[in-house]
């Protein structure tokens, strides 16, 4: 498995838990307050207007046509955004604002393939920001502070480029995080992978995790000091993880793998058999993200539980688990011929009162620190226990010798290393395999 976006699934699967939650009457407005400068350009502009930096000239009026590029099951609730959002802007400018369907996944191949012919504004993971931004698609967000101060800093981080923010996003759900069954645990148990496994064992039950996943098996990694990215060619990838040198050792990091595998309390499961053992009863905890939020609460019930990543020991530590995080946002075709428009639109698209709409109406995690904090947010674990994590996640910034990799390392962990490989040579092997070049 090369990436495990989830977007469509998160959106989709957490709705039932809001099901007792108290009812939503009314969404507070947070307004726009740009100027409402209604003046037309004119072609006797003063010195002063034609030397003013773009942003700050008036906006066109008259009728201005947009497309946007999103996913066809959000049109509804865009449409709502899009009412708002003209009659807001009204007596400024009339608008035609058409939805284009694009699922998510494919947006960046679609708008490089014409980049004239892409929509003004369009939608998409934070996987494919740095080939649009390095393709120069991106328009720079011309209200920069005021969108970082919204947002949480990881999700500004995804859509910028050397201090530059490039897009505006709007969702922070695709991660993971620990489900737990609060029969059988206590809030201390589950701070610690030790704890977890202890209470699992004097239970008689397991914990899962899908270890064999590079997507998962970065928990381990991440937060160690290890280092692992993308070349400059944006292709291969640079990893130390394989060091002899350093507080923690990569032998230190595959020891305290294996001690997890062979613990009877520990279970590897895919993604859907987690969910299989969680409803048989067998398994009491494990690691996955909000997509399965449903289901599992409809099997655990008042006893649904879900926290950050817990700590696991290495070298003689504790060493917080980390995870891959991602988010999702706007951009603004470069190519558009109503930029400064298409700018405002995005901008209304992803704002705190429209992130709070895509929450209450989608389920989808907002960005936003207002709307993430909101009554409704805080009355699903799943929502809070991602936030939580996302203090301790990076952005998967991988190349494609990366998944297989891993899986090959995994496996040979999962099964316990039956054929007592030394760890220093499975660490080469993965490290090697990680920044092979693509030819290999």
């Amino acid at each position: 498995m090369n990436m495990l976006w989830k977007w469509g699934a998160c959106a989709l699967t957490i709705a039932a838990i809001l099901t007792g939650c108290s009812a939503v009457d009314a969404i507070e407005t947070t307004r726009n307050t740009d100027s409402q400068d209604t003046t037309s350009p004119g072609t006797a502009q003063t010195l002063e207007t034609a030397a003013a930096p773009e942003s700050a000239r008036p906006l066109e009026s008259g009728t201005i046509p947009l497309t946007v590029w999103a996913e066809e099951d959000d049109f509804d609730m865009l449409d709502e955004m899009i009412t708002s959002f003209k009659e807001y802007y009204a007596g400024q400018a009339s608008f035609e604002i058409t939805l284009t369907p694009q699922p998510d996944s494919d947006t960046c191949n679609m708008v490089l393939a014409d980049l004239h012919s892409a929509g003004d504004v369009f939608s998409f993971p934070d996987d494919q920001f740095t080939r649009l931004m390095a393709a120069g698609v991106l328009e720079p967000v011309d209200n920069a502070q005021a969108v970082t101060d919204a947002n949480v800093p990881e999700s500004i981080a995804a859509a910028s480029w050397h201090d530059t923010l490039y897009a505006f996003p709007y969702t922070a759900d695709n991660g993971y995080f620990l489900y737990y069954d609060k029969t059988y645990f206590t809030e201390q148990d589950v701070q610690t992978l030790d704890g977890l496994l202890a209470a699992a064992a004097a239970a008689e039950k397991q914990i899962s995790m899908e270890l064999n996943s590079g997507w998962y098996l970065y928990a381990f990694f991440g937060q160690t000091g290890l280092e692992l990215g993308l070349n400059s060619d944006n292709v291969t990838n640079y990893c130390n993880w394989n060091t002899t040198q350093g507080t923690v050792k990569g032998t230190d990091i595959a020891q305290s793998i294996l001690n997890l595998t062979t613990h009877p309390a520990f279970s590897f499961n895919t993604d859907s058999d987690f969910i299989t053992k969680v409803q048989d009863g067998s398994v009491i905890a494990g690691v996955s993200g909000t997509w399965n939020a449903t289901q599992i609460r409809s099997v655990w019930g008042k006893d649904y539980g879900a926290v950050k990543l817990p700590t696991f020991t290495c070298a003689g530590r504790q060493v917080q688990m980390a995870s891959f995080t991602g988010y999702k946002m706007m951009g603004v075709n470069a190519y558009s011929p109503h930029k400064e428009w298409a700018m405002k639109l995005a901008d209304w698209l992803t704002n705190e009162e429209n992130q709070y709409l895509r929450f209450v109406e989608k389920n989808q995690v907002p960005s936003n620190h207002n709307a993430a904090a909101s009554d409704a947010a805080a009355q699903i674990p799943a929502v809070q226990a991602i936030l939580e994590q996302s203090k301790y996640g990076n952005l998967q910034r991988v190349g494609i010798k990366y998944w297989d990799a891993c899986t090959n390392f995994a496996n040979i962990m999962i099964e316990g290393n039956p054929n007592h490989i030394s760890l220093q040579e499975l660490m080469d092997t993965l490290t090697e395999g990680i920044t092979a070049s693509i030819a290999e």
